[in-house]
């Protein structure tokens, strides 16, 4: 009988000395991107959270040895304490949680659809719509709000236009009113159920918070809508363009229509720029900053504020540098939740037993019958 002959052991192959000296190399490119972003953003990040924690002053140092350690203060005289901090922010949430609900949507909706508009065949002079669309994007924000304060001042043009029509326009930028509570005063609700009126959260009644954004943070609603969709219209093109078009001459020849391939077969196929576009557009959404500050300061009666400006203003207005970081904190675990609720709500889904049963060939019906006597 034969004796099984074993294979002699292969000795691990030496990394090459190329390689190595590749990753080398690569490490010494990156060094200097590396340490610019440790010294400019991974150190003051640090100091800022340190600072959260403090009773920094402003003056000098914040690792001095004058600085103490106020533990977690500052976060609970700006959530739990019911003060002015607290209802202050509350109010910025408040406001900014509806100026997201209402803008990423719309800015998302409009921007595929002028992406889808703009990449037809079809459509003559596409050149100069996507430059028309996009030109809002690249002018700077504060000279797009100086624009928006005239377009919606009392005297402006929207109410000029609005006049054509029989609509008296309000005093947009001066107007602290809730939408849905001016809705429902026009059919006679002034006030809310007492489970909305008697609870609170953040210092602010339910009934308060959905009042709806108020007339001023509409028209910076818009603004933003006008501003940015010209941006996200441009990756929305880009994919429209890598899927092919054997895709959907396949559909067609199925006979889905001109909505069925858009929502089966392009929408599907978008899933990736969908994600990106709505965690820009979610990030963009919680800073806004630059337009507050520029336009309304948060006012009227602290309807337009954010928790951006309202860290600002904390920090350089107020002096008050611990709690303006720990809002600034606050608000990255904020922006950070809904990106990964966003992530997982777009997360790619495996296709169901029942509906993969449906894509599988049926086997033929066996025949009946015996054998032949």
């Amino acid at each position: 009988m034969a004796s099984a002959v074993s294979a002699p052991p292969r000795s691990r192959a030496p990394r090459s000395g190329i390689r190595g000296g590749e990753a080398l190399a690569g490490w010494l490119f990156t060094a200097p991107v590396i340490v610019i972003l440790g010294v400019f953003l991974l150190v003051p990040v640090l100091m800022a959270l340190w600072v959260s924690f403090s009773d920094w002053s402003g003056r000098g140092s914040p690792l001095s040895g004058n600085v103490g350690f106020v533990g977690l203060e500052n976060y609970a005289a700006i959530t739990v304490d019911g003060g002015l901090p607290t209802r202050d922010f509350g109010t910025a949430l408040r406001n900014n949680a509806w100026y997201v609900l209402l803008v990423v949507p719309l800015q998302t909706a409009l921007s595929l659809f002028l992406a889808v508009l703009v990449n037809r065949a079809i459509l003559r002079g596409r050149g100069v719509f996507r430059t028309a669309f996009y030109f809002p994007s690249v002018t700077a924000s504060v000279a797009i709000t100086v624009l928006w304060l005239f377009l919606f001042s009392a005297s402006g043009v929207v109410n000029e236009i609005l006049s054509w029509v029989g609509i008296n326009g309000p005093n947009w930028f001066q107007d602290p009113s809730g939408i849905l509570h001016n809705a429902l005063g026009a059919v006679g609700v002034t006030s809310g159920p007492a489970f909305l009126t008697e609870n609170d959260f953040l210092g602010l009644s339910w009934w308060n918070w959905l009042a709806g954004p108020s007339v001023a943070m509409t028209a910076f609603i818009f603004m933003a809508v006008f501003t940015t969709s010209g941006t996200f219209m441009l990756l929305f093109i880009a994919a429209l363009q890598n899927i092919g078009g054997d895709i959907q001459e396949a559909a067609m020849m199925d006979g889905a229509n001109a909505w069925q391939r858009f929502w089966r077969v392009t929408l599907p196929q978008l899933r990736p720029t969908l994600f990106t576009v709505l965690t820009l557009g979610l990030i963009g959404c919680w800073q806004v900053f630059d337009q507050i500050y520029t336009g309304t300061q948060g006012g009227p009666g602290k309807t337009t504020l954010t928790p951006a400006y309202l860290s600002y203003s904390s920090a350089f207005l107020d002096q008050d540098w611990g709690q303006g970081a720990a809002i600034a904190f606050i608000l990255f675990g904020i922006i950070v939740l809904f990106t990964i609720l966003q992530r997982w709500v777009l997360r790619e889904r495996p296709v169901s037993k029942r509906r993969a049963r449906q894509y599988q060939p049926r086997r033929p019906a066996p025949t009946g019958g015996g054998d032949a006597q």
